[in-house]
């Protein structure tokens, strides 16, 4: 009945559907949740365009990703610009001159060099955990500040508990630039995520609150090719046993104030603060309806992060040395259901940014198609 029948409708199943629908191929589109649009689904909430599965800021450099992701839908100009609080100190994102004056008082790019070149030499020898990693990187005031509580908070575990290789690089700027993503193109879809989604799936069948495992065989009949863009360990029924991942858990409320925090993203990165971080998401389009008008209300998601477990929405691969081998046996497996391509970020156990989806369903959806 269809050449293609994807599993997700989320960035990277919307994308690789649409090509496919381009290319006169019949496609169905299944998802167990309610909705379209995967983790980037946004809700109106009192006129806020609320992010339900966690803050999704749109950056990229790849001209090709921003051409074909603006047919779609108008991007707004918001520039993420998070800040740090520590224990009521306020700090700048990422790492830059702003940052090393609040923290140390320096005002020139040689005196912030200086104080993280002294700070750095207490690491000698290669380091043998994400610590001593951090600290070679920027020194012992950041990690302590900046990193260590959120880092723990993120991971559940000790810094000293954790493999280096976590922190390859710590981007680090001596300029005065709170840019976090410092792309060439960066937003927020106008009208939100789900608009966006929406506009990718226009005349393409979608089926929500379906489960494509619980009836897998009954679909696999009805389709030249499966595009499966969930868990791979769960299509295999965890044989091989799961993959682990980080999950979050998000408490979100209405507030009858016009202003609670004044920024989109606030992390907290001591480690007594329960929270990661506080996302106010009337602050994506500048405090403003679609309309233009201010928003009386506003509403906040407070952050935790969460061990994974069974039945939790799985958000940060543990792309340990275990998890990458196990990862690596499902591939195999993979690649022997010649009729399914897997794709996104838990079909590759890998994580993506979105600009990045994008890339890989575009350089799928050639391959395939």
């Amino acid at each position: 009945m269809y050449d293609y029948i994807v599993v997700g409708a989320g960035l990277f199943g919307s994308v690789f559907a649409r090509e496919a629908k381009k290319k006169k191929k019949k496609v169905l589109v299944l998802d167990k949740r309610p909705h379209i649009g995967g983790n980037i689904y946004t809700k109106k909430v009192e006129g806020i365009q609320v992010h339900q599965y966690g803050a999704h800021i749109f950056h990229t450099n790849n001209q090709r990703v921003w051409d074909y992701i603006t047919q779609f839908g108008e991007f707004n100009r918001f520039t993420n610009a998070p800040i740090a609080n520590y224990k009521g100190e306020i700090y700048s994102m990422p790492f830059n001159m702003y940052t090393f004056n609040q923290m140390w008082g320096v005002a020139t790019p040689q005196e912030a060099e200086e104080k993280i070149r002294r700070q750095r030499q207490e690491i000698t020898g290669t380091p043998k955990n994400l610590e001593e990693q951090a600290v070679s990187l920027v020194g012992r005031d950041i990690f302590e500040k900046m990193i260590r509580g959120y880092t723990e908070k993120q991971w559940g575990r000790d810094c000293k508990e954790l493999p280096a290789f976590i922190i390859k690089r710590l981007p680090v700027r001596f300029t005065y630039d709170n840019n976090y993503f410092n792309a060439k193109h960066q937003g927020i879809p106008v009208g939100g995520y789900t608009k966006l989604a929406e506009n990718l799936l226009e005349g393409i069948e979608v089926r929500l609150e379906t489960d494509y495992l619980e009836q897998k065989a009954k679909w696999d009949r009805q389709a030249e090719h499966i595009v499966y863009t969930g868990a791979i360990d769960a299509y295999f029924d965890y044989r091989l046993g799961c993959l682990e991942y980080r999950s979050v858990q998000f408490d979100t409320e209405v507030l009858d104030i016009p202003n609670f925090q004044g920024n989109a993203a606030v992390n907290y990165t001591d480690r007594e603060t329960p929270w990661t971080r506080i996302i106010e998401h009337k602050w994506f389009t500048f405090g403003k309806d679609e309309e233009g008008n201010d928003l009386e209300k506003t509403v906040i998601s407070r952050e935790y992060s969460r061990e994974w477990k069974m039945g939790d929405e799985p958000y940060y691969p543990v792309n340990d040395e275990k998890n990458s081998q196990r990862y690596v046996a499902y591939k195999k497996l993979a690649d022997q259901e010649k009729q399914v391509i897997f794709g996104g970020r838990l079909g590759e156990y890998k994580y993506y940014d979105m600009d990045q989806v994008i890339e890989s369903a575009l350089t799928c959806a050639e391959t395939h198609l």
